[in-house]
């Protein structure tokens, strides 16, 4: 049976579908619409354009320096790398220690057995994690408190310090450690060893007695005088005053300093009676004096050689 609406019903639909989809365009088109053809046109040259300016651009290029097997570009990318991990753990020392450079590595014979040549010796801010026994506010621990307090640094009672003699910044700094403080004009005779004193035999006699200031009487530990006795061309250092310390001796790598050593002097040089010292490079020592070199970038420090007594 048919219905008034079966056999026309869906075709008209459908007919009717396509003349509105008709239309539809037709007014987008008249209503300036976008045409797929033309619009697809103009952004395929803007794409290509910008796809161009992408592969030559910084991304680009650094994904490229970063992938590539090209010989020089890879040597380059370890020099970057190795310099990159260099910075980092310098950072990171100098985080811990206070001091630039952090290391330095010893080149002359004033501390052994406990520091030897070609040692790589680790130096912290005094202050920093200073030991109980340390002097006042010096932060420094000299060795007959460390006898006292039973404290050690290098087999030995006492802190390793790192100063300027008489404070001179343009002469090399030493590494020795320090023995006891002394006051202002004080007769420190009684107070040494007097196997320290090169036999002399009263105060008046004695280099730095009555004490010229307050400061630390030092010594090396391979040397027979205290850094303060007349060694036949004068003391090496009047006492140390607080101020003129740059650091403590915390530990030591035994032999990595001979790498450092090995760059010989090269940059600017920093003079001292007897040594020729380098920024970069290694010390070229002069008896009596002989010198350690910076483990990394700055200033070299400097140690005294054995003296007999």
């Amino acid at each position: 049976m048919g219905s008034g609406d079966g056999d026309e019903g869906w075709p008209g639909r459908w007919d009717g579908r396509g003349t509105d989809s008709g239309a539809d365009e037709a007014a987008n088109e008249g209503e300036g619409g976008w045409n797929a053809d033309e619009v697809t046109d103009d952004e395929r040259e803007d794409r290509d354009g910008a796809i161009e300016r992408d592969e030559g651009g910084p991304v680009a290029r650094a994904r490229w320096f970063m992938n590539t097997d090209e010989e020089w570009v890879v040597f380059v990318r370890e020099v970057v790398s190795s310099l990159a991990v260099v910075a980092i753990v310098g950072l990171l020392l100098f985080a811990v220690s206070g001091l630039w450079p952090p290391m330095v590595a010893i080149e002359s014979p004033s501390m052994e057995p406990h520091m030897e040549r070609g040692d790589l010796v680790f130096l912290m801010e005094e202050h920093r994690f200073a030991g109980g026994a340390a002097y006042d506010e010096t932060g420094v621990v000299p060795y007959q408190a460390g006898a006292a307090a039973g404290y050690k640094e290098f087999s030995e009672y006492g802190d390793v310090i790192v100063y300027q003699p008489d404070g001179d910044e343009a002469t090399t700094p030493i590494i020795h450690r320090a023995r006891f403080w002394v006051n202002d004009s004080e007769n420190w005779y009684e107070k040494a060893d007097e196997e320290y004193l090169g036999g002399v035999e009263d105060c008046e006699k004695l280099a730095n007695c009555p004490a010229p200031h307050e400061g630390f009487v030092t010594k090396g530990d391979n040397n027979g005088l205290y850094d303060q006795v007349d060694t036949g061309s004068g003391p090496i250092s009047g006492p140390v005053r607080s101020e003129w310390v740059i650091g403590t001796a915390e530990f030591r790598i035994p032999w990595l300093g001979q790498i450092r050593l090995l760059f010989g002097s090269a940059g600017t040089s920093i003079g001292s009676p007897a040594s020729s010292v380098s920024s970069v490079g290694s010390v070229s020592p002069a008896d009596p004096q002989a010198s350690i070199a910076v483990g990394g970038v700055g200033t070299s420090v400097g140690t005294e050689n054995a003296l007999a007594g």
